[in-house]
């Protein structure tokens, strides 16, 4: 068989990915096996891959790959959530673009639109998902507004009215003005940035007097009700009953008194805005002021305002500010650092406004969905997010899930005779509903609520919904797969998601959605920044997967991913993962390019098969363990290990022929067989390079990807430590060559005073590597060599020709002066009794044992020196 002299990983991953989608590997249906389910986090439709998606996904293909080989009916489904403030601001852009306004169209028209921008886009992220080798079970493929999954969202919210955990009024919301909807709090960002504060001056009705209050958004003045003191504010107990004037628009207000004032900051002085601040709503709300809202859905003022109608927020803001110059109300401007809300979406700055809304009531929601969370019946990796997870659930408001938009599932309220409604699962049930009330109501009088819920309102559901566990509840599948197994996402949407999942699966399951919670960290650049579009900082996945080959770019990615911790990112890392792709190639090829013959086993091959077995069976229990925790990035560097230390740099050295030599059948053969078990531990990982070696191997039918996964086996310990001691000697004997220039290929003898001996003698392995023609014991140092010290054993190259006793006694001496303060440390540990009383028996018992290893190893390198010295 011809093998490339390099790994073309271009040809290699689409060849393979075709090859398992045609064997239809990656699709489930349930049978007599245990599932492992995973949902993935449904991108927007609106995305393409990013660096977070490839961190995300890479995890998600580990997990599954992994329980595929393990025996369980593996299911991983994908899908693309609608993302409705995003999408709709995409297709209006492309619109405008042509010429179109949405304010133009019906709402069935623009629909038309958005459907075909879908259909263009929409899918091209799980089409790059299937280049990083994602085994999703495509034929299962959903989309958060299929007809069966709106199907569910609407029946859910008909419940939710029903049972009284959906009602509808008006409240304090956060305001998108660019996407002129309202936003839950989930969906704000709080940014910190330099404002201006405004001093302006109210003049006191019927008085000379002033009174001053500081605001950054001086143009909310035309929408005040009063300014509020803090009784107990001696500066301004003289004003109860008085009245101040609002500048420019002269209208009159109350002064009234409330505690919630601080006194401290400012002036002491606030003004109430009701319509505009969600605690001067509280506060107006008590007192019973008027509500006067001066902004349009647009962010441009409102009549209401009296002044700058028409005109936008900030545009009136800087022109009122000229204006109270000009009159001398402006008594000051400041630069001010604050935090300031943004639409998570649009990037809008969000005016808080009174609107009338749909909310779910939460607080009996997450009940359960704390108490468990808390008691680890749902068990999140690293733990440390269930403090966090704590605070927001128990924190918890109630949930705005109307928006002002058309891409999305239309809620299912049905208005008639002005603003009575009736909320039900299609047009004629309403009308059944409303006809119960009013006899005479027709279809015709029926409007639905033109808005559309909230995006989150179909994902929270994602889990059961996929599974159709809403609308048929007790069906095979749901059933066979849920609750599923891992969950992989981010923290970021550890309450926009994670906390609604859970709540919406003990609502409709009356059990867990998942069983583990696997957060991962933000990739972040050199400088520590977030990857983003708009830094322009984030590399493009696609073109790194072109250039390093989708397993180079998996294993870089997750070299340096623990869970819950940010990524640092760095391009060399995926290089660092092609060099690991090209390593495993190379050493396969020297494998296949040895001859093969019937000859005698060589004793170091024996010793050397008996050490990797043991080896790879300890490295598989840990594998599998680190597994078992969740990390990921260990299991990696586990087998990472496995193959570049143990496979390449030790094991493969000592079975080598000898140049020109055939390798005798048996060593050859279990070779082939441990490189195969590293194979189906690096498959996870390396999916296309473990399935293209492993069928260069030998011409064969079964798949790597549905092999057995290895399991861990007998661990000789006594022979891993031996085999640690001897590589130490074999390291004392590489560093005489190098430091006297002596070739490799000059055969060498070495004696040793064997003061420790090893309950297995791997003397056949250190003579191969190290090129001796004998390993002999003696009893006498001996004159004129060369020397090394591993644990209390001498070794001994005899070279009296060419020895220089100086410079031999100044590495003793410096090895000396190490032990000793070695020793030293030792010593001050176990002379501390706090240390000896708390640690660990086994602690305690090695630090013993260096010691005494220490002492004997003072003595033999005190009597070499000694020795030296006298000749």
């Amino acid at each position: 068989m011809n093998i490339p002299k390099t790994y073309n990983p271009l040809i290699t991953e689409d060849k393979w990915y075709a090859h398992w989608m045609e064997k239809g590997y990656f699709h489930s249906t349930p049978d007599e096996r245990e599932a492992y389910t995973i949902v993935i986090p449904p991108p927007n439709i609106t995305g393409v891959l990013h660096m977070g998606h490839m961190l995300n996904n890479t995890l998600q293909d580990v997990m599954v790959r992994r329980a595929r080989m393990m025996g369980f009916n593996a299911c991983w489904v994908p899908g693309t959530d609608h993302a409705s403030i995003a999408t709709e601001a995409k297709v209006v852009q492309k619109l405008k673009n042509e010429g179109i306004e949405k304010n133009d169209l019906t709402r069935k028209e623009f629909l038309a639109h958005a459907w075909q921008w879908k259909e263009e886009h929409g899918g091209i992220i799980l089409e790059q998902l299937k280049k990083l080798g994602a085994s999703c079970d495509w034929e299962r493929t959903k989309f958060t507004m299929d007809d069966d999954l709106s199907e569910s969202v609407i029946k859910v919210f008909v419940d939710l009215h029903k049972k009284g955990l959906i009602y509808r009024g008006v409240r304090m919301v956060n305001w998108d003005p660019s996407a002129q909807t309202a936003l839950s709090d989930e969906e704000v960002i709080h940014k910190e940035v330099t404002s201006k504060l405004y001093h302006i001056a109210y003049n006191i009705e019927g008085s000379h007097e002033k009174l001053t209050i500081a605001t950054t958004r001086p143009e909310t003045i035309l929408g005040d009700s009063a300014i509020c003191v803090n009784p107990n504010d001696t500066r301004y107990t003289h004003l109860k009953g008085l009245k101040a004037i609002i500048p420019l628009v002269d209208r009159v207000i109350p002064i009234i008194f409330d505690e919630y004032v601080d006194m401290e900051f400012g002036t002491g002085a606030l003004k109430i805005t009701p319509a505009h601040d969600i605690n001067d709503y509280t506060i107006g709300d008590k007192h019973g002021l008027e509500i006067i809202d001066i902004l349009n859905d647009d962010g441009t003022l409102s009549k209401a305002a009296c002044l700058y109608i028409g005109k936008d927020r900030f545009e009136a803001r800087e022109e009122i500010a000229i204006d109270l110059q000009a009159k001398g109300y402006l008594v000051k401007t400041e630069e001010y650092q604050n935090k300031v809300s943004f639409s998570e979406r649009t990037d809008t700055i969000i005016e808080p406004k009174l609107s009338m809304q749909w909310f779910c009531k939460m607080e009996e929601f997450s009940e359960p969905a704390l108490e468990h969370v808390i008691n680890n019946d749902i068990q999140f990796h690293p733990e440390k997010f269930k403090n966090t997870y704590r605070h927001w659930m128990e924190n918890i408001k109630d949930w705005c899930v109307s928006r002002q938009l058309w891409w999305g599932q239309q809620i299912p309220a049905y208005f008639y005779d002005g603003y009575k409604y009736v909320v039900a699962e299609s047009k004629e049930e309403a009308l059944t509903l409303a006809q119960a009330e009013k006899p005479s109501i027709t279809m015709a009088d029926l409007r639905q609520d033109e808005d559309v819920l909230d995006t989150w309102f179909s994902s929270w559901l994602w889990p059961i919904s996929v599974f159709d566990g809403i609308r048929n509840p007790e069906n095979k599948e749901i059933n066979y797969y849920y609750p599923t197994n891992d969950l992989i996402t981010g923290p970021d949407i550890l309450f926009f998601w994670v906390a609604r999942m859970i709540m919406a699966g003990y609502e409709y399951r009356k059990e867990l959605p998942f069983k583990d919670v696997y957060l991962t960290g933000l990739v972040r650049d050199e400088q520590g920044r977030k990857m983003s579009k708009s830094l322009g900082n984030s590399p493009d996945p696609i073109e790194l997967i072109e250039k390093y080959g989708a397993d180079g770019v998996r294993v870089g990615m997750l070299l340096c991913a623990p869970a819950g911790n940010d990524l640092p990112f760095d391009e060399g890392l995926c290089e660092q993962g092609r060099n690991f792709s090209n390593k495993i190639w190379n050493a396969f090829r020297l494998i296949k390019g040895w001859k093969v013959d019937e000859c005698e086993q060589p004793e170091s091959a024996k010793q050397a098969i008996d050490w990797f077995e043991s080896k790879i069976n300890k490295r598989i229990t840990e594998i599998d363990e680190s597994y078992s925790k969740y990390r990921i990035s260990e299991a990696l560097m586990a087998t990472y290990k496995l193959v570049w230390d143990d496979f390449c740099s030790w094991y493969l050295e000592m079975i080598k022929p000898n140049y020109g030599s055939p390798i005798d059948l048996v060593t050859y053969n279990k070779t082939i067989e441990q490189l195969e078990k590293i194979l189906k531990l690096l498959h996870p990982f390396m999916p296309f390079l473990s399935e293209e070696i492993w069928h260069l191997i030998k011409e064969r039918e079964d798949d790597i990807i549905v092999s057995n996964w290895p399991k861990a086996e007998t661990v000789d310990e006594s022979l891993l430590a031996d085999f640690e001691n001897s590589t130490e000697v074999v390291a004392g004997i590489r560093t005489i060559r190098k430091e006297q220039n002596i070739a490799h290929k000059e055969v060498l003898e070495l004696l040793v005073i064997d003061n420790q001996k090893a309950e297995n003698n791997l003397n056949a392995i250190i003579a191969k590597l190290g090129n001796l023609s004998a390993i002999d014991t003696t009893e006498e140092k001996p004159n004129g060599a060369f020397s090394f010290m591993v644990k209390a054993n001498e070794y001994f190259i005899p070279l009296s020709d060419t020895i220089d006793v100086a410079v031999e006694i100044k590495k003793l001496q410096k090895e000396l002066d190490y032990t000793q303060g070695f020793l030293k440390s030792v010593a001050g540990k176990l002379s501390n009794e706090h240390f000896v009383n708390n640690a660990p028996e086994q602690v305690i018992a090695n630090e013993k044992n260096k010691m005494a290893d220490a002492k004997v190893k003072i003595e033999i390198l005190s009597d070499k020196i000694s020795s030296l010295s006298d000749d």
